[in-house]
């Protein structure tokens, strides 16, 4: 009969189990020669003791043979009993261990066959004693069943257990990458939508001043390959994620970005009024990363959706979160709302709720479109 396969386990967990392993063997040995000399065997090397170091030397290689291990440990106490050796302590208890292990493998049916044809020969080895004491007979022959059937029922009890945590294990997981994976496609929209803004309001210039001005145009082109040069690191950076794994070079999208985005976003035409508030130092940098695509997806959605010509991005740092405002002058929901737009809208109100934050877009009061975002910091929550 073919053996189930060891798993690789962690060294921690393969050390927990060749301690548990050596513990059952010692129980094992102890219990059987107690039972024994209980009973009144005045010898125990003569049975009991080589017996118990059978059976628990067994049980340090039950994990990787189990199903042999069984039907060795059965065999050991078919013998013993045949050699005129006998305990109250029964034919399936000493070999309890042996059966829950096997219990807990596929071969779960061949394991209860066993334990089957081991107690139709203990219930007709007993035999003597059913005329002398049937009570005594049907107490131990029902013990005997009984003890069987728990072991197997815990053996896959347990085995349905562990399989169940493996798989959720696995779906945690799966739904790790594919977390991941969303934020890097988060991650490559932002970086694309703002590259393609500026880059487009660039050439455009470029086009429009190419023969009147070519020093203009020459700047202009500059600044546009300038952009497309620090977007290509990003993907880089976002490819060798999707490639590598969450272990891979992470984009260094973070707070001292903004000044860049903001010399970006000016040097495209729009007017820009950047204030912030408090201490930008002390923001870790998830909620750091979230605030900078915050404003980088604004700032891509102003210049190609909203035709404005001034935006202002205001900062708090707070102690509890951080509130970040962008409103323009633009032509609110009619442009920002559509194509592109929406979906950079719809990532950075999942990008915000993924840290507990609050995030809030719309036509602003005076007219143009406003952004806000309320980004949690750690240890605080948003109001």
């Amino acid at each position: 009969m073919a053996e189930s396969p060891p798993r690789r386990e962690a060294v921690p967990a393969r050390h927990l189990a060749r301690i548990t392993d050596l513990a059952l063997a010692v129980l094992t040995l102890v219990f059987f020669v107690a039972v024994a000399l209980a009973t009144g065997v005045r010898n125990p090397w003569s049975g009991p003791i080589p017996l118990g170091l059978f059976l628990g030397a067994l049980l340090l290689v039950r994990r990787r043979w189990p199903m042999t291990v069984l039907l060795l440990s059965i065999g050991g106490v078919i013998v013993y009993h045949l050699t005129g050796h006998w305990s109250p302590a029964g034919w399936i208890w000493p070999a309890a261990v042996a059966y829950f292990t096997a219990a807990t493998t596929p071969h779960v049916r061949w394991a209860a066959a066993a334990g089957l044809a081991q107690l139709v020969y203990s219930a007709i080895d007993f035999r003597l004693i059913l005329d002398l004491n049937p009570s005594r007979y049907l107490v131990h022959v029902a013990g005997e069943w009984l003890l069987l059937a728990i072991l197997i029922v815990a053996g896959r009890s347990y085995a349905v257990a562990l399989r169940r945590r493996e798989q959720l294990r696995e779906a945690d997981d799966r739904a790790r990458v594919a977390e991941e994976r969303l934020r890097v496609s988060h991650e490559v929209h932002d970086v694309i939508a703002h590259t393609l803004a500026v880059v487009g309001v660039q050439l455009n210039v470029a086009a429009d001043t190419l023969e009147e001005d070519p020093a203009a145009a020459a700047a202009a082109l500059s600044l546009a390959k300038d952009v497309r040069n620090r977007a290509m690191a990003d993907l880089r950076s976002l490819i060798a994620i999707l490639r590598d794994g969450p272990e891979g070079t992470a984009p260094q999208a973070d707070l001292a970005s903004l000044d860049t985005l903001v010399a970006d976003a000016r040097a495209a035409g729009l007017e820009v009024t950047f204030e912030e508030h408090g201490d930008r130092a002390a923001v870790t940098a998830i909620p750091a990363i979230a605030v900078h695509r915050v404003v980088q997806e604004s700032l891509a959605n102003t210049l190609k959706h909203a035709e404005a010509s001034e935006v202002t991005v205001t900062i708090g740092y707070g102690p509890r979160s951080i509130v970040v405002e962008i409103t323009d002058d633009g032509r609110g929901a009619s442009g920002a709302g559509e194509g592109t737009a929406g979906h950079g809208l719809a990532g950075m109100r999942e990008r915000v709720s993924a840290l507990g934050g609050a995030f809030t877009a719309g036509p602003a009061p005076g007219g143009g479109f406003a952004v806000r975002a309320e980004i949690p910091v750690a240890g605080g929550s948003s109001a």
